[in-house]
């Protein structure tokens, strides 16, 4: 039998994880439902990747990093003030760009090489699901747009969108896909959102004397989603705002 949960809550009959930010855990009503999978859809300008930093400190996470090496990721949990012992880092960067000696490799961006990366990827999240069952885990791709640009044939895109989604009902675990509005292949985006289970949109909202970041939750599955727009700044960690505007 699987032990209790203690980052667990029942609501309506859902079993809700904690993101591991709980003012934003609050504002959902006691978390995501166990084995979501998520995008999130982020403009690069926001920093909304430390939302990714903050996720992390819930639980074991295994941490799938496409567009930098692992080591600078790092490098940003630590300075931000978190805790990196709960992650686990699968190097999808060193993996494509990288030579065997560790420089960046000129054989890029082909059908064949393309093919490989995804078959890797497919490969550690089928050790993932094995070497964590029972385990509660969260699993983070950062970003996901790297996937969804790849020359590879769309179809072994799909695939491995349906692999992480069945590994994360068998793990019941948290997914997050993270990118921004990061293909031009709209029948490959709209596989990808109706697949999903929540969608986080992150937006910059620039005025006249400041910057505001908003982040809308349009879709959760298994539950009414908030139709507020929730406001957010990066200090230490993500600090959510929870006053109201008032008409």
């Amino acid at each position: 039998m699987r032990n209790p949960d203690k980052n667990q809550v029942i609501h309506i009959g859902v079993n809700l994880k904690s993101t591991g930010i709980s003012v934003l855990d609050r504002t959902l009503g006691g978390g995501l439902p166990a084995g979501s999978l998520t995008f999130f859809s982020a403009d690069s300008r926001s920093m909304s990747e430390v939302f990714l930093y903050q996720f992390t400190q819930s639980r074991k996470t295994y941490y799938f990093t496409s567009n930098r090496r692992p080591g600078y990721v790092l490098n940003d949990v630590i300075n931000l003030g978190f805790d990196p012992s709960n992650i686990i880092f699968v190097d999808i960067y060193s993996e494509y760009y990288c030579t065997s000696c560790g420089e960046i490799s000129d054989n890029l961006n082909n059908e064949f090489i393309d093919s490989k990366i995804l078959e890797f990827t497919e490969y550690n999240l089928r050790n993932i699901a094995n070497d964590s069952s029972g385990e509660d885990v969260n699993i983070i791709f950062d970003s996901f747009c790297f996937f969804t640009g790849l020359k590879a044939n769309k179809g072994l895109i799909k695939q491995l969108i349906n692999v992480i989604y069945e590994t994360t009902k068998e793990l019941n675990c948290l997914t997050y896909l993270y990118g921004s509005t990061c293909t031009a292949n709209e029948n490959l985006k709209a596989f990808t959102y109706s697949l999903c289970d929540v969608i986080f949109e992150s937006l910059l909202d620039q005025g006249a004397d400041k910057v505001v970041n908003k982040l809308a939750i349009p879709k959760i599955r298994g539950m009414v989603p908030s139709t507020e727009i929730i406001k957010f700044k990066i200090g230490e960690g993500v600090q959510i705002d929870t006053s109201r505007d008032i008409a």
